[in-house]
């Protein structure tokens, strides 16, 4: 199974979102519905980068590494190699 990281932009709110699915078009749908409160105020978030993984473990890992960046310039150094 495929598993993803992917990069949310808001342009809205003018934020990333960072998270991890092994199913991108559904999990970028609830988002886009509202069915994830965390970011239901940021609609329409648009996919700007994503990154495949062979386990949810090297998934989950490389999510974690990218928010504990916490940088804005760190995202758009990953999205300028997508």
């Amino acid at each position: 199974m495929i598993f993803y990281v992917y990069i949310l932009f808001s342009p809205s709110l003018n934020k990333y979102y960072v998270g991890h699915t092994n199913n991108l078009d559904r999990r970028i749908n609830e988002h886009n519905s509202g069915f994830s409160k965390s970011t239901k105020a940021g609609i329409p978030w648009k996919l700007v980068c994503s990154f495949e993984f062979t386990s949810k473990a090297e998934a989950v890992r490389f999510e974690n590494k990218i928010k504990k960046m916490k940088s804005r310039k760190f995202i758009e150094r990953l999205i300028s190699d997508c």
